[in-house]
């Protein structure tokens, strides 16, 4: 008997996406329970979290997220691609020790620290790390030089990077709490936490929590999503377990069964996305939010993601704060024009935004171009 995979439109995969991205409506979760659904935050950018949950989350304010790093709830980590995430507790436990394959590809690959560390005795320098940053927690400024003397013949900023590869290292506040500032001081998750990373972690729970904050997705969106390859084999095994459907380009899309998948007629509020917003850095094809001709504009040659906007579901521009004497300003830059309403509604919302953003300033205006 032919198997038949039915087809999923762009639009119904569109708005799949955005539901379980909580991005068609405002969500009661907590800021834990969100940061659990979304398997992690982008953070790159040490508030980008923060903005991320305002857009998804009723009622958010920024001392809920603060409170989890500072009781340890959550921790900002390298994991997913070698990036910055803010991760719950347990999850830095899961997902730290899974993508140890990629931490050991830019240990190989790195243009500016491999050569630093050709031949060196792995094993001594993580623990020669583990030492230093248990003791203290540290900076990367501050571990060079005492690696150095440990290895005087070595590049210091690769041996930190080395460390930072080898060891699972948190950032511990004040990095990433709202309103203050600091370099990222690290230590590692097990000291932090007190807790072990996993010692046999799932990669087929992995692909079941990336599913149900991100599907329907391909082998390939979970792949750029986590760094890890050959995960067509994760996903093969449980196939039994999952539906899949056709996008309209031919692809193999996966999805838990009763994941929630509205119909394409839902409407799609006008949002404002974080920097570096999951939404954008999830799928190896993100065509399902942004067209192929404006990526250029959003993910910058530095390395930047900009703040997108999103206009029945679709990012059509993006936008820039800045504030000078008390008055803050958003400024909107479209791709494409929008309709009257959408006008009216992303005003609605940037307003919302600055005065999440900057509560005590003395005027806002958002002015759009």
């Amino acid at each position: 008997m032919v198997r038949v995979i039915p087809p999923i439109g762009a639009r119904a995969l569109n708005r799949a996406t955005l539901a379980r991205q909580q991005l068609l409506k405002r969500s009661s979760m907590s800021a834990l329970e969100f940061t659990e659904h979304a398997f992690g935050l982008q953070a790159q950018a040490p508030m980008a979290p923060y903005f991320a949950l305002w857009a998804r989350l009723k009622n958010f304010a920024p001392e809920q997220l603060s409170e989890l790093l500072l009781n340890r709830s959550a921790v900002r980590i390298v994991v997913m691609r070698g990036t910055v995430h803010l991760l719950a507790a347990d999850d830095a436990r899961l997902l730290r020790p899974l993508v140890q394959p990629v931490m050991d590809r830019d240990l190989r690959l790195n243009a500016l620290h491999a050569a630093g560390l050709e031949g060196i005795d792995h094993d001594a320098l993580a623990a020669a790390g583990r030492a230093l940053v248990e003791e203290t927690p540290l900076t990367a400024a501050e571990l060079r030089p005492l690696l150095g003397e440990r290895w005087p013949d070595r590049d210091p900023a690769a041996l930190a990077h080395g460390v930072r590869g080898l060891l699972p290292l948190v950032q511990v506040p004040p990095r990433g709490i709202w309103g203050k500032a600091g370099q990222p001081t690290l230590t590692t998750l097990e000291h932090w936490l007190g807790r072990e990373p996993l010692a046999n972690p799932s990669l087929d729970v992995m692909v079941f929590r990336y599913l149900a904050a991100y599907g329907p997705a391909s082998i390939q969106d979970v792949q750029a999503w986590s760094g890890l390859t050959r995960l067509g084999e994760v996903v093969e095994r449980i196939r039994s377990q999952l539906i899949v459907f056709r996008s309209e380009s031919g692809t193999e899309l996966f999805d838990l069964p009763d994941a929630p998948r509205p119909g394409p007629d839902v409407v799609a509020p006008v949002r404002i996305l974080a920097p570096f917003d999951n939404l954008l850095l999830s799928y190896a094809d993100r065509t399902r939010v942004l067209d192929e001709e404006y990526k250029a504009v959003l993910f910058t040659q530095n390395g930047i993601i900009k703040p997108a906007v999103l206009v029945n579901g679709r990012a059509v521009g993006f936008v820039a704060i800045t504030k000078t004497k008390g008055a803050v300003l958003l400024e909107v830059s479209l791709f494409t024009k929008i309709a009257k309403s959408a006008l009216t509604a992303l005003e609605k919302e940037g307003h919302a935004l600055l005065r999440f953003a900057h509560p005590g300033a003395g005027s806002y205006e958002v002015r759009v171009g």
